[in-house]
């Protein structure tokens, strides 16, 4: 999972191999070490809000030719930092875009919220990406954790980036699962300097409260290290 200003999160991976001769082309070209920096006017991931405010956003990753990716990612959040760890592989054959990834979200404060462990599944084609994202988030003061799921359909093409998602942080109710819809539009100010702009609109998983809309701007500056 790559985690950029433009919140574009967990699009990593599904490995889908019907036959042992199948050949996988690896999607990175190259090998490298890269980071980036930005901040957003808010931070909103899977169509919950993580900050009323701005947040200021880094992340470090390395690629390696055969497809095998890991990286960290750090942002600022209304207590503490969220912390993020990944790693997996991404792959192409004929077009379909495969891979496989792990993530796991802590929290220097736990008042804010406590750890997340994740497997992230996706598969793409011609700019459209389905994703599953199946893992538990820890509860505090209980030996139980709650399971959750987040699947997702994702379009891209040029600048413009389209999400439809479910969340739901506790399979074991009986509530709905978060729906929401992220739409979004890139751009580069100058070189190696990004901007965003995305419209989020929410609707939590309790259908007695109204649905909630976002308005994010976003920009962040990449580096390539090695």
């Amino acid at each position: 999972m790559k985690k950029t200003f433009q919140l574009n999160k967990t699009l990593m991976a599904v490995v889908l191999a019907s036959s042992s001769t199948m050949l996988l082309v690896p999607s990175i070209s190259q090998a490298g070490v890269s980071a980036n920096v930005g901040m957003v006017t808010n931070y909103v991931f899977r169509g919950v809000e993580q900050t009323e405010s701005a947040s200021a956003l880094a992340g470090l990753d390395y690629d390696h030719d055969s497809g095998l990716y890991v990286g960290t990612w750090v942002a600022d959040v209304e207590n503490g930092l969220e912390y993020d760890f990944y790693a997996g592989w991404s792959g192409e054959f004929k077009g379909v875009s495969l891979g496989l990834g792990g993530t796991y979200y802590g929290y220097t404060d736990a008042t804010f919220d406590r750890p997340y462990k994740e497997l992230n599944l996706s598969v793409g084609f011609a700019g459209v990406t389905l994703g599953y994202d199946k893992g538990v988030h820890e509860q505090a003061g209980s030996a139980k954790d709650n399971d959750f799921y987040h699947a997702h359909i994702s379009y891209e093409r040029n600048n413009f980036s389209a999400t439809y998602g479910m969340l739901d942080l506790d399979e074991d109710t009986k509530k709905d699962a978060l729906n929401y819809l992220d739409l979004g539009y890139s751009m580069e100010l100058a070189k190696g300097l990004d901007g965003s702009i995305n419209y989020v609109y929410s609707v939590p998983e309790d259908s007695a409260n109204d649905p909630t809309t976002y308005l994010i701007l976003g920009i962040s500056k990449s580096f390539d290290l090695m």
